[in-house]
């Protein structure tokens, strides 16, 4: 396919075939689009279209059958000049080099646009942990783990949960790192990851954070647009931590959860979903499929409905352009990372849909996680109501300063997000340069 006209010579000089759907392409096309309204200079877009490592690790487990299974991870560092880097552990069997390095970049966007003292990094290992017993889990992941020990630390690359990963697994990476690193550094090494249980360093809020952070922008932006949070009604794509969390925390605004649609099937309510049942129906049945309280609807049917507000919160890219065309929404919240493809973004642009980006709604994940590794860092431990306002007070500020770039430089939300990102990390870069 042709190369994007207006950043061939970054994407030329990188030696990178340019695929308009690919999600490492549209991640750095919208990075570099948003660097256009500062006039960055060329440099510094060439350093943040490629991350600065790639890690790929290939490596044996003894399966529950005694069969040995090999199994393939990566771990993508984007960039650290702000801090070190900073970004989750997907276990996913569609997991891909391509896949990895957008996600690290967009940890790089996001941490840099809630002013955390990190880089981005993401890894992921390309496996369904679902169709592993719990030992091969644990044994999966101490060994993924021991692969990877010398590419991360406490104040070099700091992992947490994502997409198929959980505390649990949290857990076991942390005490894998611990007794392969210096014993005398226990404590400092535990630091090594986030998200972990609360008995093991974790941090009260961590699990809902994502879902929290999502909540705490929609009530400060949508009401912006015309719509009162009591009685809004809404669609949620994805039942699982992020969307269940961002569902059980809009319904004390008296939000209507009207369509909820994961890998199961899609359901449907015109009075609202009941979103704590739904959430226990969930937990026992794995997905909304066959909950009672609301009643089966197909997939065209979920896209078209009409509501208030969209939110995305399962996988990148499943609204395509076949799909936006569906969607009949005022606005459209990223709870999910890059739940757009380019084509689709293009349509929902030409309806007039407003879009809140994923960099800034989505950002909550990891604010608590820098929480987390805080408190480890200095052995502290904060309250519930103290994390609730401290994730408050930086997604209100990240959100004010989008709000005031957009207006300053006459762009949507998403470009502005980017361009505050954009813009602390030049900064850096003019203070530090670059070495040598």
């Amino acid at each position: 396919m042709a190369m994007n006209s207006t950043f061939e010579p970054i994407f030329s000089q990188l030696e990178l075939a340019y695929e308009p759907e690919n999600i490492y392409f549209q991640t750095i096309t919208s990075m570099l689009q948003a660097s256009e309204y500062l006039e960055y200079p060329q440099r510094l877009q060439l350093i943040l279209a490629q991350p600065q490592n790639e890690i790929m690790v290939h490596f044996p487990v003894k399966m529950d059958d005694g069969k040995v299974r090999l199994f393939k991870g990566y771990r993508v560092q984007h960039n650290n000049v702000v801090g070190p880097y900073k970004g989750g552990i997907r276990y996913h069997p569609q997991v891909s080099l391509d896949h990895i390095k957008a996600l690290a970049a967009i940890m790089t966007i996001k941490c840099a646009l809630v002013g955390l003292p990190f880089g981005g990094a993401k890894g992921g290992l390309k496996v369904d942990p679902s169709a592993l017993s719990e030992g091969e889990l644990m044994r999966c992941t101490r060994r993924f783990t021991s692969a990877l020990k010398n590419n991360i630390g406490p104040e070099y690359d700091i992992p947490a949960p994502d997409v198929g990963t959980n505390a649990n697994i949290m857990a076991w990476m942390a005490d894998t790192y611990i007794n392969l690193g210096d014993s005398h550094q226990r404590l400092r090494n535990q630091s090594v990851v986030t998200g972990k249980p609360l008995e093991f360093g974790g941090s009260q809020g961590r699990e809902k954070a994502t879902g929290q952070g999502v909540v705490f922008i929609i009530a400060e932006l949508v009401p912006e647009m015309g719509i009162t949070l009591k009685g809004m009604s809404y669609s949620l794509i994805g039942f699982g931590n992020v969307g269940s969390w961002t569902a059980r925390l809009l319904a004390p605004y008296g939000s209507l959860c009207k369509c909820v649609m994961d890998a199961t099937g899609a359901i449907f309510n015109q009075q609202g979903i009941n979103v704590e049942a739904l959430a226990e129906h969930v937990k026992a049945n794995g997905g909304v499929a066959g909950y009672p309280g609301a009643e089966a609807i197909s997939q065209k049917e979920f896209y078209s409905m009409e509501v208030d507000v969209f939110i995305p919160a399962a996988m990148e890219q499943m609204i395509n352009e076949d799909t936006a065309k569906k969607i009949n929404c005022k606005v459209l919240v990223e709870a999910a990372n890059t739940p757009c493809t380019p084509s689709g973004e293009r349509v929902l642009e030409k309806k007039g849909v407003k879009v809140l980006p994923a960099i800034l709604c989505n950002a909550g994940g990891v604010t608590v996680s820098y929480f987390e590794w805080k408190q480890n860092r200095q052995a502290e431990t904060w309250t519930a109501e103290e994390v609730d306002r401290q994730l408050k007070r930086h997604m209100i500020e990240a959100s004010n300063r989008v709000k005031q770039t957009a207006k300053k430089l006459k762009c949507d939300f998403k470009n502005a997000a980017y361009c505050v990102a954009l813009e602390h990390i030049r900064n850096v870069y003019y203070i530090r340069d670059i070495f040598p």
